[in-house]
């Protein structure tokens, strides 16, 4: 290993060795281990309160997103001393509540961040919903957007407030904070479960709410399963493993209408640059999601 593959660095009060700078993780894109740091460097005031005491389960990619992966919700025994650990589920997880600790974990080629819908210390108490809204080719995110419209419709009509956010690779997914101590995924899952059947039931030749592949064709799968306890989604500002080093990134409703309306999938394609870029000029849209309260009204499934 070169001096140039590796450097010493202090972040605080922290000490970590970064290693294999110059290995690129994003062959078609040149992107780099150094470039990957670099990102969540600069992402971080964003990023953070997203992850703040929620388990993490690491999805670690050591030779580049073109090689094979794994996730890794136990946190490693070889982690530095100071970094935080939660015990949910029977698991001890990594908790990323600072720099030093995001940056560690971008040193393991931990590309992707994925979470859980509530904390470690209330871990069977979500403090949000989540629709992933998938598409069945041909269908793309252009039909995730006019199913995310019609998401708003519904929860505008039941007076909820919700946010969107790309998944940074086909879909997009959609957020009603709840913020509630008293909820629980009792609450949620038979919830999202009822939405996404009434959503099929009013617009079934666009909306599936069944993840079964040979019913998805042509459609956009209105994920309601991520509400449970056992389950994670990827974090809003991650990286995402995909050619380009695309983010899952907030975005406006004017824009999920403008992409709907253009047809025009790449108005909601994000990489690391334009994320970044997004975030000074318009700050974290996805804040929030972490501090509106809300309660959830009686929808249940069929």
């Amino acid at each position: 290993m070169t001096a140039r593959d590796a450097r010493e660095v202090r972040i605080g009060a922290r000490q970590l060795r970064l290693v294999n700078l110059d290995k690129v993780l994003y062959p078609r894109a040149g992107f780099t281990k150094a470039q990957v740091i670099d990102y969540y460097v600069r992402i971080s005031d964003a990023v953070l309160p997203h992850l703040r005491d929620r388990p993490l389960t690491l999805k670690r990619y050591p030779n580049g997103v073109d090689q094979p992966h794994f996730y890794e919700k136990r946190c490693p025994q070889h982690r530095p001393p100071w970094i935080r650990t939660a015990d949910a589920d029977g698991i001890r997880f990594c908790v990323v509540n600072d720099l030093a600790s995001l940056v560690w974990a971008a040193n393991l080629a931990d590309l992707e961040l994925h979470v859980p819908l509530a904390r470690a210390k209330s871990f069977d108490r979500p403090d949000m919903v989540v629709f992933d809204l998938d598409p069945g080719a041909p269908a793309d995110l252009v039909q995730c957007c006019e199913v995310g419209l019609l998401l708003r419709g519904l929860f505008d009509s039941l007076h909820l407030r919700c946010h969107a956010k790309t998944s940074g690779s086909k879909g997009l997914q959609v957020y009603v904070p709840l913020n509630n101590p008293g909820v629980t995924y009792e609450d949620t899952k038979p919830f999202a479960r009822a939405v996404a059947e009434l959503l099929e039931r009013e617009r079934p030749a666009a909306v599936v709410s069944n993840m079964k592949k040979s019913l998805r064709t042509g459609k956009v799968l209105v994920d309601w399963s991520q509400n449970d306890l056992h389950k994670t989604t990827v974090c809003v500002w991650s990286l995402r493993a995909k050619e380009r080093p695309t983010v899952s990134a907030p975005v406006t409703w004017d824009e999920v209408a403008r992409c709907a309306r253009k047809a025009d999938a790449s108005l909601l394609t994000f990489d690391s640059d334009t994320a970044i870029r997004r975030f000074e000029d318009d700050g974290d849209l996805f804040a929030p999601v972490l501090r509106e309260k809300q309660k959830l009204p009686q929808i249940r499934s069929r």
